[in-house]
């Protein structure tokens, strides 16, 4: 038995990019992937109220619930509050996500992408009362969150909420010591809180199952056998008080390589730990603003955007190309803030940045690539 009193293993199947034919979730395939996965041992499904609009959920049902016993698996699940405006809009998307799975009760809560302007609303609406409600009367299990925030966040959040029984951030060998994301520094202060962990993103959205050329000769070289996927995976699977690791499965073949890896799972030697030390030199000469996330340039900020954010996310798009993620991640970000494109160029964010970052020259070149949503981010209205 492991953390928390659950037999888990160390990978759990994240629901939200799951295989999709022409709008709709591949439920044949989905069933397949479902079925090997539960077959090798591993029982951790991850969803959430909004993953896939609703779709995610309705694809539990018909692969895992209506397939196999129900002592055989765990289920998360999440309610991002941020995307409805009442209390009892937000109260009421447990009922919505039971009913979509067609269960009496999830193994794991999660309070949904805390962070930033965010973590107000789930005081606001009284989530945390309520979550802590539910499992008292035995329709949750187990109560956390999911942050995409600072481990200074993290440590405020998780100081004031006691009850917290797990945590879900974003940890990788990429983001180990980013500024922004603060994979060491959020694991360091769920283990000085005692908070047992769930990775998400130990692949950074699959960037680092095909990294850049640099990084995969430090790898190959290192282990000429293993995939670059591997290395990934493992290395989040070696962190502490861990109850397990997300990955984002689409195709049966990722099921296969990941269950094949990870079912007799072994935790990295310190030769390795130097490999991934290595391929993160690698990754930190690529090219991106050298924003350090000081948080210097925000204070004075008339137009409030969040600086090292916007910026964090437009390094996903400078290291590794990756523009799509980048719009997502920089349409979290400036939740509710200033947007790039807000930028009113008066210098005060350049005098007191220790890097000497051209901020207002980036901003205007931030702007014009990631204000303008492309149609995947937005609602059906155009909004």
């Amino acid at each position: 038995m492991g953390l928390l009193g659950e037999e888990i293993k160390k990978l759990g199947f994240g629901m939200m990019r799951l295989p999709m034919i022409e709008g709709e979730v591949d439920l044949e395939q989905t069933k397949e992937m479902t079925d090997l996965f539960l077959s090798k041992g591993f029982s951790y499904f991850d969803t959430s109220w909004g993953y896939l609009g609703g779709k995610s959920e309705e694809a539990i049902k018909a692969a895992v619930v209506d397939r196999h016993p129900r002592d055989s698996f765990q289920i998360a699940t999440k309610c991002p509050v941020f995307t409805v405006k009442t209390r009892e809009a937000a109260r009421g998307m447990i009922w919505t996500s039971l009913k979509r799975m067609g269960l009496e009760h999830v193994d794991f809560y999660l309070l949904h992408n805390l962070g930033g302007g965010r973590t107000k609303m789930f005081d606001d609406y009284g989530m945390w009362e309520w979550a802590l409600e539910l499992k008292e009367k035995g329709i949750v299990r187990h109560v956390g969150f999911s942050i995409h925030d600072t481990a200074q966040a993290l440590d405020s959040i998780l100081t004031k909420h006691p009850e917290t029984e797990f945590v879900q951030f974003q940890l990788n060998y990429d983001d180990w010591e980013s500024p922004s994301v603060q994979s060491k520094k959020c694991l360091e202060v769920s283990l000085r809180h005692n908070v047992p962990i769930v990775v998400m993103e130990p692949l950074k959205g699959g960037l680092l199952a095909n990294p850049p050329e640099s990084v995969k000769r430090v790898f190959t070289e290192a282990g000429p056998d293993a995939s670059m996927a591997s290395w990934g995976l493992r290395f989040a699977a070696s962190q502490p008080n861990l109850i397990t690791v997300l990955s984002g499965m689409s195709t049966m073949e990722q099921m296969r390589q990941n269950v094949s890896l990870m079912e007799d799972f072994q935790p990295m030697t310190e030769k390795e730990f130097s490999a991934v030390e290595k391929a993160r030199a690698a990754l930190a000469v690529l090219p991106g603003v050298p924003c350090t996330g000081c948080m210097y340039c925000v204070e004075d900020c008339p137009q409030n955007i969040p600086i090292p954010k916007v910026i964090g996310a437009w390094n996903r798009n400078l290291t590794y190309g990756d523009l799509n993620t980048a719009h997502g991640m920089y349409v979290v970000e400036t939740f509710k803030l200033g947007k790039a494109s807000d930028c009113a160029a008066c210098g005060n964010c350049e005098l007191v940045c220790p890097q000497h970052i051209e901020i207002g020259k980036n901003m205007k070149i931030i702007g014009e690539a990631l204000d303008p949503l492309p149609s995947f981010l937005k609602d059906p209205d155009g909004a």
